[in-house]
């Protein structure tokens, strides 16, 4: 089964605050008005791997140092997909490194968060059944809810003080996966400044996270 996004036009709907980490990166990855995706599946899947560690290095329950991989102690996250990423890697702690988890969650991450952005009422999950597969859209309610996520960092970026952690990972991610010039488009000389030093500030553990999935990237794009 093969997912893709479709973005449809509807009614205008505020979303700050209300989206998490890879939540938002899926919309910036597939925020072609024309429905088709910015990125390759393998650099989105990827992107959205290192969002889903992403939040759970947020909220206390992971952490990242030396290229590897620890659970920390602490209550089960509210988010299911939160809860389940957090079980597949206690359920597999021979896997250790930042990459092999970023490989090993790249290849369904793109349905999990579709499916996460279809409970809330983002997205619309759409089957299309053929003679061999089938395949799996996630049609965007409001095609403004579509390109906030955007248009929303680049507001961000507009203002004198620098964004909250959570915001300045996101960008790290847009950057690690080739989607600055798609956020940065219209951008001033002055938020492209901020932009560019948003990831040294990042704690620690954010900062090899995101190097790390710049590195997958850029090694899939040379595999080809």
């Amino acid at each position: 089964m093969r997912a893709s996004f479709v973005p449809v036009t509807s009614t205008v709907d505020d979303r700050e605050g209300s989206l998490l980490i890879a939540d938002e990166f899926f919309l910036i990855a597939h925020g072609d008005s024309r429905g088709r995706a910015r990125l390759n599946p393998t650099a989105t899947g990827l992107g959205l791997a290192a969002a889903l560690l992403g939040e759970l290095i947020l909220s206390g329950r992971i952490t990242v140092a030396d290229g590897r991989v620890s659970v920390l102690d602490g209550p089960p996250p509210a988010d299911a997909l939160a809860g389940g990423v957090l079980a597949h890697l206690l359920g597999q702690r021979q896997h250790r490194s930042v990459r092999t988890w970023l490989g090993l969650l790249a290849g369904t991450a793109a349905d999990a968060v579709g499916e996460r952005l279809s409970r809330s009422g983002v997205v619309r999950r759409q089957e299309k059944r053929r003679l061999l597969r089938t395949t799996v859209d996630y049609v965007a309610t409001d095609l403004n809810a579509l390109a906030w996520p955007a248009t929303r960092l680049l507001a961000l970026l507009d203002r004198p003080h620098p964004p909250a952690v959570p915001d300045a990972l996101l960008c790290g991610l847009v950057s690690a996966t080739g989607l600055t010039r798609d956020v940065l488009w219209h951008a001033d000389p002055r938020a492209q400044h901020r932009f560019g030093v948003l990831l040294p500030a990042l704690p620690l553990p954010l900062r090899e996270l995101v190097a790390h999935t710049e590195a997958a990237v850029g090694a899939a794009v040379l595999r080809g």
